[in-house]
Parts: C-alpha cells; sequence; structure tokens
C-alpha cells in the first residue's frame, strides 16, 4: 500500500497551495524544505502522542553520573533503573532539577543506587547519586520526527497525519510569503487536524485501558 504522502509529494502540494514555482519565485521554493523542518518541530512541540514515544534500553557506567540522551530527543517522559536480584526490577527515578541533586550530592565520587534524574541540558542526563555499579536503565522520552528529504521520504507524520504535516507547513510558510490573510485559514485547518490526531491517541489510550467483563 502507498504511503498516504510522500516528502515530494509534499513539496508538489505546497507549491499548489501556495501558487508558487521555480520559476515565478525561486527563493521561496528553494525555502520549502526549511519550512517543512519548521513545521515538523511545531507539531512536536505542540503534540504529545504516541507516534513520538521511544524507549530506550541502556546500561548506566559505573562512576559516571552523566548519561548521554540520544538522537532527536525532544523531551523525557520517565526514566528507570534495574535494582533487586539480577537487576531485573525496574524502579522509576525522580525527576529534580540539577541543582536539587548537586546539593543533595555534592560529592560526584560518592556512590550508590540512583534515586534521581534530571535534564542537565539537550544532550545530557544527570543522575543522582552517581552509579556505584552497571544498572540497566529504560528511557521512555518524546523524540522529533524523523527529519525529510529527498533521500527519506516519509514518517511518523507522512504516514498517520499527512493533513496535519501539510497545514503546519503552510502556516510556517504564509507569514514568510507575508500573506497573512491566509494564516486564519491554515490555523484553523491544521488546529482540526490536531485535534483529530489527539482523539484518535485518546481512544487508542481507551482500548488499552478498558477492562473486559464477563
Amino acid at each position: 500500500m502507498p504511503p498516504a504522502m510522500t516528502y515530494s509529494s509534499l513539496l508538489t502540494d505546497m507549491r499548489s497551495y501556495l501558487e508558487r514555482g521555480y520559476v515565478s519565485d525561486p527563493i521561496v521554493y528553494e525555502q520549502l524544505p526549511r519550512l517543512v523542518d519548521l513545521a515538523q518541530r511545531r507539531i512536536s512541540r505542540e503534540l504529545k502522542v504516541q507516534g513520538f514515544e521511544k524507549v530506550l534500553l541502556t546500561t548506566l557506567t559505573q562512576s559516571v553520573n552523566a548519561v548521554p540522551k540520544p538522537d532527536r530527543w525532544r523531551e523525557t517522559i520517565s526514566i528507570s533503573v534495574g535494582t533487586g536480584q539480577n537487576n531485573n526490577t525496574f524502579k522509576p527515578l525522580y525527576v529534580r532539577e540539577p541543582e536539587y541533586i548537586w546539593m543533595i550530592y555534592p560529592d560526584s565520587t560518592s556512590e550508590s543506587t540512583p534515586e534521581y534524574y534530571a535534564d542537565y541540558n539537550l544532550n545530557f542526563w544527570l543522575i543522582g547519586p552517581t552509579p556505584d555499579a552497571a544498572y540497566p536503565m529504560r528511557v521512555i522520552y518524546y523524540e522529533l520526527p524523523q527529519g525529510l528529504d529527498d533521500n527519506n521520504q516519509t514518517n511518523y507524520l507522512t504516514e498517520y497525519a499527512p493533513n496535519l504535516l501539510l497545514y503546519a507547513a503552510l502556516l510556517e510558510a504564509t507569514p514568510y510569503l507575508k500573506n497573512d490573510e491566509r494564516i486564519g485559514v491554515w490555523q484553523q485547518m491544521y488546529d482540526r487536524a490536531a485535534l483529530a490526531l489527539n482523539g484518535e491517541e485518546l481512544r487508542k489510550i481507551l482500548d488499552r485501558t478498558t477492562v473486559r467483563k464477563e
């Protein structure tokens, strides 16, 4: 079954809606890939849906309290570490600010079972106290959508939310074109598509949590 949208078809649709072509407006034409990227970032910033959730399974390094984040990390949902016999019982860590962890554990060489984590910056998590063993770690997080280009034609949004991506891209493009009267139109269409996607996500959650009664 062919995808609902590809990167190439998205660019074609944008040119049609914006009534811009390479001959008539080469500058705008060349900016379309950047506007698509901005649109994806807008969606990932404003929506938290299952399609953006990822699970990272890794292992903490003993005596190291900084853990690198994966590429395209956007927001942490939860972090757990394996404890107990064979380290197969995962215990959630409490989220705190980095300053709190530094205050509670001022000596980073003092090691024990981790209790807290913090989003230290865009590239690292801070773990406190410093791990005293190589504990397994499970991270659930939201990621940025896979970038689109000529070599990567599809991703979650093109497959499951093509209308949302199109309207977001048009919404990013309209102020750039100084076509302010169209902003309200694309915003309304974008909001409607976002609401529909959120509704689908809610139904999935309800389906997963419904208890079947005999």
